[in-house]
């Protein structure tokens, strides 16, 4: 694992994506993430921006993605549950149902082939478009490290 490419490229990805006034996400997490390593084998949090994520809460999260029943169960980040609103192949995306913003707030979720991006954002179609883009822009990133 090449933890320096992954910490440099989180940092030049998220002073461009995340947090600031006019930035397509509120707040990102990066999580380390291996279905096929075995139980004993904690994911943790890699890097966070814009938000201070709990580990406990990290664990039910995890336990949400492992039972793979996107369809039927919310999630929970932060203090916001979501509800998966679309679900694809190594991503899927989800609207907050307990928000007081009135343009509403979202999450998308990408697998990549060692990490987890949660991608936080707030508003509706066009922020969600933007989210996506910034999200899918760190992920390729990754993946030409195959992380």
């Amino acid at each position: 694992m090449d933890w320096s490419f992954v910490h440099k490229t989180w940092d030049k990805w998220a002073s461009s994506n995340v947090g600031h006034s006019g930035h397509p996400l509120k707040a990102a997490l990066l999580i380390n993430y291996d279905p096929t390593g075995p139980s004993r084998l904690l994911s943790t949090i890699a890097e966070q921006e814009g938000i201070k994520a709990n580990p406990m809460e990290l664990t039910h999260f995890l336990d949400f993605i492992k039972r793979n029943q996107l369809q039927s169960e919310t999630f929970i980040i932060a203090s916001n549950e979501y509800l998966v609103t679309s679900i694809h192949e190594n991503w899927f995306s989800g609207r907050c149902i307990n928000t007081s913003k009135p343009a509403g707030e979202g999450a998308i979720v990408i697998q990549t082939a060692a990490y987890i991006l949660v991608a936080l954002y707030e508003g509706s179609i066009g922020p969600a478009s933007r989210a996506m883009a910034a999200a899918d822009q760190l992920t390729w990133q990754l993946g030409r490290k195959n992380l």
